[in-house]
């Protein structure tokens, strides 16, 4: 059988065709190329370029039933973009996310994994997060996920479908083997800017907040390898082949690192010090951001294997000197 992957020549969804196709699946990427690079891509991936609200091309791509699995990355991913523009974060991430889910039903595809986001809980009252928190997004973004997590669990009850919604907290790093990683320009997370600064493609970093409550006043975030996600995905649409029932899930660790704690790590790595400059906490920015994940260890089968901080940096840094020889036009 086949899995389509949207999106897939995006950071994760790339990293997740790799590992189907390293096990040997059959893999169809569903991009347009707005914001992945084909280049990310084993060759024995088929990439159709095309947009994942087109009914016509989705139909045409699932008739037959070859496909029997979707995996769904498409999509836009800025917080901050989203605050500007909401409605176009509205259209492409949950308008056209229900053409897919109808397209799915519409043509039996019963195993659908989406890639959703710790930003529908908003700034969370519980840390370590747990499933069960209220969902309170403070972004069109985030709102943009939960929507689409409500269309599939109403889907699921009126029809032969299951899925998996995981929650992604931070991700960072890239292929350890360096044949894919981030790729977008502009990103905002602390350990993909610290790998542009040391490669001479911003003057430093900044650290926003030094004055929450935690241990050295910056804020924490817990930092999933990518690659270490992208074995979840795996497993996740491994389950619901079986025959295991629709999930949501944290990814992530369960621990944290603050800020200070992530300069130190590329630091240490790189035994190159860092400019930094501090400034006044942003708007809407927890102290501390944990995930619980109790439930995805319960329900998956999964061995993260790159939990050391040291890795994650090395291989981030890594990725961005092989990114310099790219072409990202």
């Amino acid at each position: 059988m086949t899995v389509l992957v949207t999106g897939g020549c995006g950071y994760i969804g790339s990293h997740v065709v790799w590992a189907l196709v390293d096990r040997g699946e059959d893999v169809v990427v569903l991009d347009d190329l707005s914001a992945g690079f084909a280049w990310a891509l084993p060759e024995a991936a088929r990439l159709v370029r095309g947009d994942v609200g087109d009914r016509a091309l989705l139909d045409d791509l699932l008739a037959g039933g070859a496909i029997d699995s979707i995996v769904h990355f498409a999509g836009s991913l800025s917080v901050p973009e989203s605050v500007g523009d909401p409605l176009g974060y509205y259209f492409n991430n949950t308008v056209k996310s229900r053409e897919l889910i109808a397209s799915a039903v519409r043509h039996g595809v019963k195993a659908f994994v989406f890639s959703s986001s710790a930003a529908v809980y908003g700034a969370p009252e519980v840390v370590p997060v747990p499933e069960e928190a209220r969902l309170d997004p403070v972004s069109p973004y985030g709102s943009s996920k939960w929507m689409t997590e409500i269309m599939l669990r109403d889907t699921a009850a009126a029809h032969d479908f299951r899925y998996t919604a995981l929650r992604y907290f931070n991700v960072a790093g890239a292929d350890p083997a360096l044949r894919t990683g981030q790729a977008s320009r502009g990103a905002a997370h602390i350990i993909k800017v610290a790998a542009e600064c040391l490669c001479g493609l911003r003057p430093g970093i900044s650290v926003f907040g030094s004055d929450y409550p935690t241990p050295d006043g910056s804020g924490v975030r817990d930092y999933i390898h990518v690659s270490d996600l992208a074995d979840v995905h795996v497993l996740a649409l491994d389950r619901l082949r079986a025959g295991g029932g629709s999930l949501v899930a944290n990814c992530g660790y369960g621990k944290g690192f603050s800020v200070w704690e992530v300069i130190a790590a590329v630091e240490r790595v790189t035994g190159r010090k860092l400019p930094v400059t501090v400034g006044p906490r942003r708007p809407g920015d927890p102290p501390t951001l944990i995930a619980r994940v109790d439930r995805i260890h319960r329900e998956i089968d999964w061995a993260p294997k790159w939990t050391d901080l040291d890795a994650i940096v090395a291989h981030a840094i890594a990725w961005e000197e092989i990114l310099l020889t790219k072409d990202r036009s």
